[in-house]
């Protein structure tokens, strides 16, 4: 066996391997606490989509008696009882059908990424290391 002398010069294979194992390291470490805060980036989200949900039920449920209130303000002021949840129905009706409107103009509006996918198609031309056509257009 040869003995390894302190003063020695390491073999450059030996610094390959010692890098190699550093930058294992290193990338087993990064992984394990991108694990550690993704945990507590997740419960947090978890709760904060559970406090939203329940939020969102309460405010289904004030809406329904709000409605229930407003078609007794009607009732109050003297109007037959179903003809003033008929009102409230009503203006529910038209609320929904101009929010179906405003929906579908929306909806209308959305385009493909024109520019992206000009670009887009150019990119295997530029690996390639050839212009593309639309470079010697411009």
């Amino acid at each position: 066996m040869s003995k390894v002398e302190p003063n020695a010069e390491p073999t450059i294979g030996r610094l390959v391997a010692d890098a190699s194992r550093d930058v294992s390291t290193l990338v087993q470490s990064e992984i394990a606490l991108a694990k550690s805060e993704l945990k507590v980036s997740v419960k947090a989200g978890g709760v904060g989509a559970a406090l939203l949900a329940v939020a969102g039920f309460l405010g289904l449920l004030i809406v329904i008696l709000l409605s229930f209130t407003v078609a007794y303000f009607i009732v109050m002021a003297g109007l037959h009882p179903a003809w003033a949840f008929l009102i409230v129905t009503g203006f529910y009706v038209l609320l929904a059908a101009l929010l179906v409107l405003i929906g579908i103009r929306k909806i209308k509006k959305v385009r493909a990424p024109v520019k992206t996918i000009a670009t887009s198609k150019q990119i295997p031309a530029a690996l390639k290391g050839k212009p593309s056509k639309a470079s010697l257009d411009a």
